[in-house]
């Protein structure tokens, strides 16, 4: 067997483990089997992952005694809304589910969400087992418990915290990702080295470039570490109230990015949200914040991975207006009292939080971010 590791949420009665390695597909059925209480689940999953991973897990489950049915969605962060969801559990109720009938997200951060807030809301909850197939998902949106869709309004609107019973974070899949999805993922690990962990992103430095080239030592390290930073976080804040806060450093600017270019292929999240990050340390050392050399060996580490630093980056996207990206900015969930919460940060590994901030200095830097003057 090939070297596995596996971390804990500590979260009481619902902890669950978090395994990290290879072959977890093969082995889906052992490794479930104990924490679910009926043996048939329900996989959902979307079209392009379906293609690449489906038979494995199928073959897996089959082999540990698990019965299966599938749900398989449209790819794409538009699958997110009000219509797919409601298709998700329609087709889910379909076939005849108990309460003790686990969900099985096989996918991306889309599939997670969205199978989370199904497991969340049908039958009044659901277990549900969390397989993601990305970076991205693996490192971030997978633990934690954050599930939900998109509104018109804004991303991650409707939604709930409901924890899964087991994550594995099966190393293997990420040979299938385009580099422009590995790179969308490298963002959240390098925002875990940014808001706490400057040893961190400082070996990042060197073994950035290797993990995004296919080394897989250096990816189920970045895996691993960035998991028990998650971990850790979600132990003692679950429903950001105040650290978990931080694990948001760079979504602020980043949803509302995204926002704008149609929450679509224009720009995945990741690439949202390392700009957010970037535009987070040039935000704080105009305030005086951070030292200033600092934003400048962020834009260097980003570039010697491929990372998009620069809104002028994001192929096809019409210029933006500040005015339009704050108001994006004031829709975000951390908003208080109306004042636009950000996560700052004054050297590598120094985020915190900022609720004092005046949105007319916002609004200015914003204004000089994308060249146009705030209407």
């Amino acid at each position: 067997m090939s070297r596995r590791d596996q971390l804990r949420v500590e979260l009481g009665d619902r902890s669950y483990d978090i395994v990290v390695g290879s072959a977890l597909l093969d082995d889906a059925g052992a490794l479930i089997a104990p924490v679910v209480r009926q043996k048939r689940a329900i996989i959902v999953t979307d079209e392009t992952v379906a293609k690449l991973h489906l038979d494995r897990l199928r073959a897996g489950l089959d082999k540990g005694g698990i019965a299966h049915q599938a749900v398989i969605l449209p790819p794409g962060e538009s699958t997110k809304d009000f219509a797919h969801f409601s298709k998700l559990c329609e087709d889910i109720l379909g076939f005849g589910i108990e309460r003790r009938t686990p969900l099985i997200a096989l996918g991306g951060g889309v599939i997670g969400d969205m199978t989370g807030f199904a497991a969340a809301t049908l039958l009044r909850g659901l277990d549900y087992v969390q397989i993601p197939t990305t970076l991205l998902s693996q490192v971030d949106s997978s633990v934690g418990g954050k599930t939900a869709i998109d509104s018109k309004h804004g991303k991650n609107l409707i939604g709930a915290f409901h924890q899964p019973v087991l994550v594995l974070a099966d190393i293997d899949t990420l040979s299938t990702l385009p580099r422009r999805e590995l790179l969308a993922g490298y963002a959240e690990v390098v925002k875990y080295g940014l808001i706490r962990d400057p040893a961190f992103y400082e070996w990042l430095e060197t073994a950035g470039p290797k993990l995004i080239d296919g080394d897989i030592d250096a990816r189920r390290e970045a895996v691993l570490k960035s998991c028990a930073a998650k971990a850790a976080i979600v132990a003692i804040d679950e429903h950001e109230n105040g650290d978990r806060q931080l694990l948001n450093f760079g979504h602020t600017f980043g949803h509302a990015l995204e926002i704008e270019t149609g929450l679509g292929d224009v720009l995945l999240h990741g690439e949202g949200v390392a700009l957010g990050m970037r535009m987070a340390f040039d935000f704080s050392a105009r305030l005086g914040l951070c030292p200033k050399d600092i934003p400048e060996r962020v834009r260097r580490h980003y570039a010697a991975v491929g990372l998009p630093s620069n809104l002028k980056q994001i192929a096809n996207a019409r210029r933006m207006d500040a005015g339009v990206l704050v108001r994006h900015m004031a829709k975000d969930k951390k908003v208080r009292d109306g004042r636009i919460t950000l996560i700052l940060s004054r050297g590598i590994g120094a985020a915190f939080i900022a609720n004092d901030i005046e949105r007319p200095a916002i609004e200015a830097f914003l204004a000089d971010e994308t060249g146009a003057a705030v209407h």
